[in-house]
Parts: C-alpha cells; structure tokens; sequence
C-alpha cells in the first residue's frame, strides 16, 4: 500500500514527454502487488456485480474505437489494460471477506494518509520556500503562489488531500491514531491536510471540505469526536484563508487563492467544453465520437467561439462518456455504475459497528473522486483510478466471513498481479525509446533513426508520431504521423505541421480547413504563424495558403487516418 497509494503520487522525477507517466507506473505496479497479497488470503468466488459489468464495457470501448475508428492500437492497449487492472481490483476488493476486508480498509488508509501528510510537505515548500524545489524530490509550481504537489496538478493535489482525511477519519474513529496524541491528532491532522487544500487554491478541494462537514453531520454511525472534527472543518478552511492572507499582507506574497476567488465560481472555459460537447453529442447521439475521440473531434469541428485552450476532456465524466460512446452504452454504463454507487451506500447504511465504518470510509472515498469527476478527469490517471476501483470493491463486499464461503482458485489474483508488475516494468522499458527522442543522450542515433524506434513502441509511438509530424519536412511521412498523433494530442504546433504535409501532398483545401481552426484557438504560435499573411498582403506577393479560407468544411473523420497502429 506504501507503494501503490504513497509513492505513486509523491514521485517527483519525471522525463518529458509525459510528467505523470513514471507516477501511473508506480501505481500500477503498486496495486499489482497489492493483488499478489490478497492471493494468499483465499478470494471468494468472483460475482458479475453491475459495477465489475461497467468497467467490463469500458474495457472493451478502446478496442472498438480502434478497430471501426482508427484509434492507434498503442492508444488501445493503454487505456483498456489500465481498465482492466481497475477491474481486477474491484472484483479483489469486493471478493474480500468480511474479517480480512477490515485490514485492508486500515492499509489503505495508512497509505492515503500517508500520502496526504506527505503532499502537506511538499505544498508548504512550494509556497514558503519555493527554491527548495529541485524538481526531482519535491516538484517545481508553475503557478505563484500555489501548491500543485508532486502530481504538479492543484486540483489532483485536492483530491488526495480530501481522500487523506477520510482515511484520518476512518483511523480516528477506529482508535489507530491514539498513539499519536490522542484525541487532539485528528483536528491536528484535518487543519494540516485543509491548509495544503487552500495553498492549492482549489475550488474542488473547497467543495471537498463541504461535503466532509455533511458527512460529520449526517453519518450517526461516526464517533462523537470525528463528527466534530468533520463538522469543524469549514471553520478550519475560514481559518487557513485567514492565516495565509495575512501573510500574504505582510511579506507582499502571491496567494493563488484570492485569485481563484475572484475567477468567480466557475470556469467560463469550463462551461463552454460542455457546450461544444453536447453540440458533438446532437450529432452523434447514437454511436458518439468513438473511445479516446473527443480531443481529435473537437479540434477539427467549427466552434468560433471554442475555449482557446487546447481540451483533450470535457472535464465532466458524464459527458465525456456520452460524447465517446453515444447516449446508449454511456446511460446504460453510468446507470450501473450510479447503481453500484447507491449499493454501497446502502450497504453502509446496513452495517453495524465497525464494518459500519470501514464501508462508509470506502464509500466516501469513491464519492469523492465521483464529485471531482464531474469537474475534472481523475479517474484517466491510474494513481486515481486503482484506488477508486479497490475501495469501490470494499464498499461492495459481502458481509460472510472467510469460514463461509469457500475460496476459489485465489493463484488468479497473483497471476494478475504479477501481470501488473510486468506490465509496469515493460511500459517504463517502453518509454525510454520515446524519451531518447526528446531527451537525446551523446551517444544517441540520428533523429531520424530515434524516432522510427518510437515509433515501433507498443504503448507510446504517438508520442513518437508527434515528434516525427512536427520535425520532419513536410510530406507524406510527416502528414501520415501527423493523422495518428491528433488522436492523442493536438495543439498549435501540430495543427500547423498538420496544414503544411496537407499542402505539400496536395490537399490545399485541407490544409486551409486546418488553419481555419488554428485561428479560432488565438494561440500565439498559430497567430505568429499567420502574420506571413499580412506581409506578403503589403508587398503584393502571391499569398501562402494558409491565408486563404477553404472552399468548404470537412468531417473531422474525413480528416484522420482510416487505419490507426
């Protein structure tokens, strides 16, 4: 647990191109033996619960997109084998029985707690004293004035403070923690993980710490003292803002808060995705845009007045699922899932004691991620996605011990374990072909040479194809790269290899289309580009095609590749 739930989000080192993929491999190797450990226990029988048939279907959706969409095979791979590691959990946790289902409740709050007082650590430096960050220990923040943790993400930072103090909770009320101070560590304990939710300057940690004082209001089965604490945790956050903008005021300090603040209450960016969103869905309400589609859909699809950011999600699950697999599968997916929600719930609520307790710690962990889910993506890193399908598996247990049910064939949790830890190790082995590209070592082969090896990669050649789009003169092999990166990632810089290898293979048209929606994201890079457009105008030259608009629209599937890798 120290590894699956600890070090996966305090890992600081990275090596571009992905900040957050050594993270996700720690994770994911993490939970793998996680599983290795539950094996000896004796697993009951694996039951097809709604929740485990969910995330059966999501497995499968990359799979579909690839073979009738043209999502690369390495986009596939990725994102259903993470889906069904999530899978494996879920059915391990919810396959515990009652007696041992308790430790591991206490494990895997010792971890996220843990984590939790960790990220405190770390946030108090990036706040107070920012040049103690090197980066590899403790990770550098891009915004002045706020905490972002070593997931370099402030709303990530948020959601593993928030899960940090169900598990103090949980901990708390079960008498773990009396070692540590008695009844004065939890308060202590809350205030810490509160303060680092304002130092991250996150509208979601706030709501957090709303919905933990409804949980100390409303949960009778807590024990006085974590209700209290619960209850006071509002009066906590007032108290943080109150100590961090009068020291602010003093020393003259940035405070990423009070600019949050005056944002107002919602992301104007924000609303408009969901905006573009469901005019996508209108479109395609039957089938959607395909698993892993909305980013390339999006980008190439007339919005004059789109966010100029470049969105890869809607940052709301609910929409992201019904855009990408149409309204069918994703209400019958979320309708499972919301069901499988409510069970726990329920099952909570039945509980006496400590089971009571340890159900609705689980319970509360996966509200939570649930709550952050529709104003973010959290459950698309696999530090958030394992975890949340592990507890959602405790909620959901039986409530036989082990003497009652006889184990069946518990090896098969090792083997997937083990499978987990190959997996992890074969991705970071993986990676370092795709790292060489970006990060040349003295002794690395030609440009030319190194990506081609990325290329071949199983998991990461859009990375690679990203590289080769926009390094290598424009042409075929450079478009062809150009068509199967955009499923994983555009930007400016892209869309403008993207409308040159068009021009120069002869698709003028295309190319135009394609600078048609640069211009509409605003971005320095397209609009420096695009200033060409005004100097020839003044000299009287003949104009450059991205200057001209097209003569009509085009289908974002007209403009992608018919067969991914």
């Amino acid at each position: 647990m120290l590894l699956a739930c600890t070090l996966a989000p305090l890992l600081a080192f990275n090596l571009t191109p992905s900040a957050t993929l050594f993270n996700q491999l720690a994770a994911l190797a993490g939970w793998g033996l996680v599983l290795i450990c539950i094996s000896p226990e004796g697993a009951p029988r694996w039951r097809l619960t709604p929740a485990a048939l969910s995330l059966g279907l999501l497995a499968l959706a990359p799979w579909v997109s690839h073979l009738w969409g043209g999502l690369p095979s390495s986009l596939a791979l990725a994102n259903s084998g993470m889906l069904l590691a999530a899978l494996a959990l879920l059915l391990a946790g919810q396959g515990l029985a009652l007696d041992r289902r308790q430790r591991w409740v206490a494990a895997l709050c010792w971890g996220l707690l843990l984590a939790g007082v960790l990220s405190l650590m770390v946030s108090l430096v990036q706040v107070f004293m920012p040049v103690w960050a090197d980066g590899n220990l403790i990770a550098r923040s891009g915004i002045a004035g706020r905490a972002v943790g070593n997931l370099r993400q402030p709303n990530h930072l948020a959601s593993l403070l928030m899960w940090a103090c169900v598990a103090a909770v949980y901990l708390a009320d079960r008498g773990r923690l009396e070692a540590l101070g008695g009844a004065f560590v939890l308060p202590v304990l809350l205030f810490g993980l509160v303060f680092a939710v304002v130092l991250s300057a996150s509208r979601t940690g706030v709501i957090g710490v709303l919905i933990l004082a409804a949980w100390g209001a409303l949960d009778r089965k807590l024990g006085r003292a974590a209700k209290l604490a619960l209850m006071a945790a509002p009066l906590l956050l007032a108290l943080s803002w109150v100590l961090l903008a009068a020291w602010a005021t003093l020393g003259d300090h940035a405070l990423g808060a009070e600019t949050r603040l005056a944002e107002g209450a919602g992301s104007p960016s924000r609303l408009a995705i969901i905006a573009n969103a469901w005019a996508l869905l209108k479109a395609n309400p039957w089938t959607g845009l395909g698993w892993g589609e909305f980013n390339l859909a999006w980008s190439m699809t007339p919005f004059p007045n789109r966010p100029i950011a470049f969105f890869d999600h809607t940052h709301n699950i609910v929409m992201q699922l019904a855009v990408e697999l149409g309204l069918p599968l994703s209400l019958l997916i979320l309708g499972l899932l919301a069901y499988s929600l409510w069970r726990a719930f329920a099952l909570s609520r039945a509980a006496v004691g400590e089971v009571a307790v340890a159900r609705r710690c689980a319970f509360m962990l996966v509200l939570m991620i649930g709550l952050h889910s529709l104003l973010e993506y959290p459950l698309w890193y696999a530090y958030f996605l394992l975890p949340t399908a592990f507890a959602f598996g405790l909620a959901l247990g039986s409530d036989k011990d082990s003497s009652e049910e006889a184990p069946s064939n518990p090896q098969g949790w090792a083997i997937a374990g083990a499978l987990m830890l190959a997996a992890s190790a074969y991705a970071a082995w993986d990676y370092l072909r795709v790292v060489d590209i970006y990060a040349p070592s003295a002794n690395s082969q030609p440009l030319n040479q190194r990506i081609a090896a990325g290329q071949a990669t199983a998991l990461f050649s859009t990375q690679a194809d990203y590289a080769a789009a926009t390094s290598l003169p424009a042409g075929p092999a450079a478009l062809a790269a150009a068509q199967r990166t955009a499923h994983n990632l555009i930007d400016a810089r892209l869309m403008i290899a993207w409308a040159k290898s068009l021009h120069a293979t002869g698709d003028a048209d295309k190319a135009r289309y394609v600078v048609q929606r640069l211009r509409e994201f605003r971005n320095p890079a397209g609009t420096e580009w695009l200033e060409e457009c005004e100097h020839t105008q003044e000299a009287g030259a003949l104009k450059p095609f991205q200057c001209e608009p097209p003569l009509r629209d085009y289908s974002w599937r007209e403009l992608r590749r018919t067969l991914g890798r």
